[in-house]
């Protein structure tokens, strides 16, 4: 077993011990889970049973039951359909968010960790006072500049997800650039420009892969929470975040509203999240 493995919590080490999350059984589930989400959010069609914007006040706030599997909302709206056509917008919010995170974060560190001394003192003190703020504040901020609406809140989450993509490839590039074979690839005469590509990227990859796999589970939470405030996406779009905030006032008498919804986020979180560990765990073994 190695140094690092030893250095994780007891659980995540037996996990690494027995060959890591991803080969259990659970582990091979995960993956599968989140091909049925893709599978929803590109064929919606096939898995609702209600159009997801037909109301009818006299079904309202009904309890599950055979013709509404998850119950209707105060509009007589079918909330397992709502859910399925919501996964559209819900996932590829957190997906956008989660691509423009890694390219911008990708590209600030590797200018960091190549450009010399200054830039880089420069960027990571940047870095450094975004890092202070709380993701969803500094995402809240960049709403307030952009608006609200589907895409400037994908915008708004990739953004302040950039300083931890940022400093993860800052300190991967830094570490391979220190290396012996780069060293000497620099004294044979070989561009810095060749050896970014040829050495720095492809081991930059790897981290960054797993931290963006944990991190899409976070772009989910903060797009969701977003779309609570009422700054997602424009009604009659629907997401999941936007669905628990039309269920908070009917918490007591129609729970199934916000609680359909809260199920799905926490699922697929909780999807991400152990697929990054597994990776993770993978990584440092």
């Amino acid at each position: 077993m190695s140094t690092a493995t030893a250095l994780l919590d007891p659980p995540a080490a037996a996990a690494a011990r027995r060959g890591g999350l991803l080969r259990s059984p659970v582990g091979v589930a995960l993956p599968l889970l989140l091909v049925v989400v893709a599978v929803v959010l590109t064929f919606p069609g096939l898995f609702a049973t209600h159009a997801p914007e037909a109301t009818d006040v006299a079904a309202a706030l009904q309890p599950p039951g055979s013709a509404h599997w998850f119950g209707t909302d105060q509009l007589g709206r079918d909330v397992w359909s709502r859910l399925v056509h919501g996964t559209r917008l819900s996932v590829l919010i957190a997906v956008g968010a989660t691509v423009i995170g890694v390219g911008g974060g990708a590209l600030l560190g590797l200018v960091a960790g190549c450009g010399g001394r200054r830039v880089d003192f420069v960027l990571m003190r940047v870095v450094d006072v975004l890092l202070g703020f709380p993701e969803l504040l500094l995402a809240l901020l960049v709403v307030a500049l952009l608006g609200g609406g589907t895409v400037n809140v994908a915008i708004a989450i990739g953004i302040a997800g950039v300083p931890n993509y940022a400093r993860l490839v800052r300190g991967q590039a830094r570490l391979v650039l220190r290396s012996e074979f780069v060293e000497a690839a620099r004294v044979l005469g070989v561009p810095a420009w060749r050896s970014v590509l040829r050495h720095v990227l492809p081991n930059v990859g790897g981290p960054l892969v797993v931290l963006a796999s944990i991190g899409l589970g976070s772009a989910i939470i903060s797009g969701s929470g977003l779309s609570v405030l009422g700054l997602g996406p424009v009604p009659p779009e629907a997401d999941w975040g936007s669905m628990v905030a039309d269920g908070k006032d009917f918490l007591q008498t129609a729970w199934w509203i916000s609680i359909a919804p809260g199920l799905a986020i926490s699922v697929v979180v909780v999807c991400t999240t152990l697929i990054g560990r597994g990776l993770q765990l993978r990584a440092v073994r």
